[in-house]
């Protein structure tokens, strides 16, 4: 199957070298390229800790609160308007 992609000039010139030494088409060396990056397991994906602190099941102490009454508390009058 034919494709049309985009490869950063240096690295199309590290795989043309490479073909040309070992004497394989181009195609080939991306082939090989694809194959062994599509043969490692994917990582496992990241999961952050859970460090909450307190009672999950307590209420929300800033729901009593409105937007502009929450940033005068966090800038104190001080911060963007």
């Amino acid at each position: 199957m034919k494709t049309t992609i985009d490869i950063h000039d240096e690295l199309l010139e590290r795989a043309k070298r490479l073909a040309k030494t070992t004497g394989r088409p181009l195609r080939a060396v991306v082939e090989d390229g694809l194959r062994r990056v599509l043969s490692e397991p994917e990582p496992a994906p990241y999961v952050l800790s859970d460090l909450r602190a307190g009672n999950p099941d307590a209420p929300d102490p800033l729901e009593r609160y409105s937007w502009p009454e929450l940033r005068e508390l966090i800038y104190g009058g001080e911060g963007p308007t």
